[in-house]
């Protein structure tokens, strides 16, 4: 089952930074890693899917003229606001709550960033995600994968089983896979897989 709303309601009711991403240095070499591999030095729409409190959200903007950032928590995008504004970024970030795999918007996009989201999903609602966010990348644009590895017993699928739901579309035809990565170790460690759309 695709975890619900109220998930993610009781975890951010009790901490606004459940996951330390604005504290943690893996979590600050994970965000790193992933702006030094995207292949382009700068995009002009780009899709977030899963913001949370907006760490990464507000590294992106460096790189992307137009940034849609997506949670489906109304704390976490609040969160995210109140640091963007505090960087003064917001003007170039559009805030929207959101849920997969239903709610992604149309695009185009030429960047859409999943990270640390899929495998909140279920085998079928991953596969329609999948679907969503390909339909609104554009021809020629950045696909970037990169989730946790370790198991979590709340998570409906591992963050390799998402990573390869992945690579299933590039023997479709979809994607054509650029890099693959794997940083950390079997407790703390994220897997990154970078995609082009064809």
């Amino acid at each position: 089952m695709t975890l619900p709303p109220e998930y993610f309601d009781a975890i951010y009711a009790s901490n606004d930074d459940p996951w330390n991403f604005a504290t943690s240095a893996y979590e600050a070499a994970k965000y790193a890693r992933t702006l030094d591999v995207l292949p382009r030095l700068s995009y002009r729409r780009g899709l977030e899917v899963g913001c949370s409190i907006g760490v990464l959200t507000s590294l992106l903007t460096g790189r992307v003229e137009q940034l849609t950032a997506l949670d489906p928590n109304q704390r976490a995008l609040d969160l995210t606001r109140r640091r963007l504004e505090a960087q003064g970024l917001l003007n170039s970030v559009t805030l929207l709550q959101r849920r997969l795999p239903y709610e992604v918007p149309a695009g185009p996009f030429d960047l859409v960033v999943l990270s640390e989201v899929l495998y909140y999903l279920d085998s079928q609602d991953l596969q329609q995600a999948l679907d969503a966010v390909l339909a609104a990348l554009e021809q020629g644009g950045t696909l970037v994968l990169v989730h946790w590895t370790p198991w979590v017993h709340d998570y409906p699928q591992t963050g390799d089983a998402v990573h390869e739901a992945a690579l299933q579309r590039v023997a479709a035809g979809q994607l054509q896979h650029i890099k693959a990565e794997r940083h950390g170790d079997e407790q703390q460690g994220y897997r990154l897989d970078l995609f082009e759309k064809v």
